[in-house]
């Protein structure tokens, strides 16, 4: 295709000055080849007719032949990308993978494929956090304390977007704190906007995620009391505790009227956010004792569901005028 042609065709392109439209197209066709793109310089006769094409025998992915075993670790990986941004393109990308691969999956694959790990989806707050660790732009957003719920606004340099421990995570320079931090996206509440100019800062060359997150996430032994025969799947990964052992753990001495005659269970977890996030959903059959910021984490996505009916009346009343 020819210069004009690609301006014409090419969403952005068109109705732009020629100026701009020159910066945009050398900048992605620079993208482009750091991604690995082979695009080839093809000269026309006359000077004005230089052509663009990708050199696909270049491009093109060699015959795979892949193991059972080997399908099931790439379909563990899809799993992980189940945000509804990205789960058409690692459907279809699966989907030839595992056609290329030829046989069907075997015992040693389905036991990987037992392995997967469960993370929860990403929201709202992960594209523009992708995009902006792609531009190098700083962002502004605001953040809830899992201690206590209070939100802050923080604007932060993102260097990554991670998984870790069910949950996703951006790690990159708190400005206000100027400090590297791992925020939780599930503890971002409303949209995450992007500031100031691409290209802004650099990411450093000896930045270990790992290290950030262990400071970032420390593991709670929550304590909640359950109606009897309720919450079969929490039940699954906790543990009767005595009174004493409850005690223990942070819960009060005392329980509540209401609360006398259902089981005191200890839940192990890593990931308070998570943990509550699992907890909101069996409702008033679970209460939280202990640790506050894991109750003070259901509170505030209770407090978050509540708001939603008037946010929704609000929206419609602006709609209309």
């Amino acid at each position: 295709m020819t210069r004009e042609q690609i301006r014409a065709s090419v969403v952005g392109y068109a109705g732009t000055s020629d100026a701009a439209f020159e910066r945009t197209f050398e900048r992605d066709k620079d993208l482009l080849r750091e991604l690995g793109v082979p695009i080839v310089t093809v000269e026309g006769a006359h000077a004005t007719e230089t052509g663009y094409r990708i050199d696909m025998d270049a491009y093109a992915l060699e015959p795979l032949e892949l193991s059972p075993a080997q399908l099931a670790v790439l379909g563990v990986a899809a799993e992980l990308w189940q945000d509804r941004m990205l789960r058409d393109d690692t459907a279809r990308a699966l989907t030839k993978l595992r056609a290329a691969g030829g046989p069907a999956p075997d015992t040693e694959g389905a036991a990987v494929a037992a392995l997967a790990p469960r993370v929860r989806e990403a929201g709202d707050a992960y594209g523009p956090l992708l995009d902006a660790t792609t531009s190098r732009r700083a962002v502004t957003f605001d953040y809830r304390a899992a201690s206590t719920g209070e939100l802050t606004r923080r604007t932060v340099e993102p260097w990554r977007v991670v998984a870790r421990g069910g949950g996703w995570y951006v790690i990159g320079r708190d400005r206000s704190r100027d400090a590297a931090r791992a925020f939780r996206l599930s503890r971002i509440a409303g949209r995450v906007r992007a500031v100031g100019p691409e290209n802004a800062f650099p990411v450093p060359a000896d930045l270990d995620v790992d290290d950030l997150l262990g400071t970032s996430r420390v593991a709670v032994p929550a304590v909640v009391a359950v109606v009897p025969e309720r919450a079969a799947a929490l039940r699954a990964h906790a543990r009767v505790v005595t009174p004493a052992e409850a005690v223990e753990l942070g819960a009060p001495a005392q329980l509540p009227e209401r609360l006398v005659g259902r089981e005191i269970l200890a839940v192990d977890a890593d990931d308070p956010d998570a943990l509550a996030g699992e907890i909101v959903g069996y409702g008033d059959a679970v209460v939280v004792l202990a640790p506050p910021q894991v109750r003070a984490a259901v509170v505030a996505m209770l407090d978050a569901a509540a708001d939603l009916p008037d946010k929704a009346q609000h929206a419609t009343e602006d709609h209309h005028g």
